[in-house]
């Protein structure tokens, strides 16, 4: 009987000892939160923002955009040497040597076609040793309509190739005018500003564990100046 009533006692010891412990882990829980809460709220009511300084343009007053301009048309990347896009002189010239390649291939072949066309008109044909002759031997499976079209296309394709010469050629003047004018009037530089500070993330509901509604964390602040 006492053996009976001495386990009952401890029994419910026991549950009220884990009762109290859930109680207080709850209260410590609720604490925690509370004062996580102020933080938040502390951060939100006064929030940290970088200082942000006055832009500060300098431009350069002695850069010419009449004197790139010049320089560009005289010689091609004299201009972008200017204003010192070192990098964009390669590309033009490699840009303006396709073309010359492309219009030298055209005039080629428009020349070649139309001797020998005029050979076909005239109904004659080179002599043996003459300068077209292995090539009016080559081109004598070619109808005289595919030999005309031939140099029809030669000749629209040089012009094209002379035009887009001096279109590039152009465009290059453009563009040193342009840096040249930027640089002459607005600032060029790449001011960045970054900052980072602490903060508190709310969590999302699915993701709230047992310490908390708020993780810590870092938030990075970037100015654009």
């Amino acid at each position: 009987m006492y053996k009976c009533l001495l386990i009952i006692c401890f029994i419910i010891a026991s549950v009220a000892a884990v009762k109290a412990q859930q109680i207080d882990s709850l209260g410590q829980k609720s604490k925690t939160d509370k004062k996580l809460q102020q933080k938040l709220d502390s951060a939100k009511a006064n929030p940290i923002v970088p200082k942000i300084k006055p832009k500060e343009y300098h431009p350069d007053s002695n850069h010419i955009p009449h004197k790139a301009v010049m320089h560009s048309l005289e010689i091609p990347g004299w201009g972008q040497l200017y204003n010192h896009q070192y990098w964009k002189i390669p590309v033009i010239y490699a840009g303006l040597g396709l073309i010359v390649w492309a219009y030298n291939f055209n005039r080629v072949n428009y020349i070649q076609n139309l001797a020998i066309a005029k050979y076909r008109e005239q109904g004659t044909q080179p002599a043996p040793g003459d300068k077209y002759y292995d090539l009016y031997q080559a081109y004598q499976p070619f109808a005289t309509d595919a030999i005309d079209d031939a140099v029809t296309g030669y000749e629209r394709n040089k012009e094209i190739s002379l035009f887009g010469f001096f279109a590039a050629w152009g465009f290059q003047t453009v563009d040193a005018y342009i840096n040249a004018k930027f640089q002459h009037i607005y600032s060029m530089d790449n001011d960045l500003s970054l900052k980072i500070s602490p903060a508190l993330m709310n969590q999302q509901a699915f993701a709230t564990n047992f310490n908390g509604s708020f993780i810590p964390g870092l938030k990075l602040t970037f100015t654009l100046r």
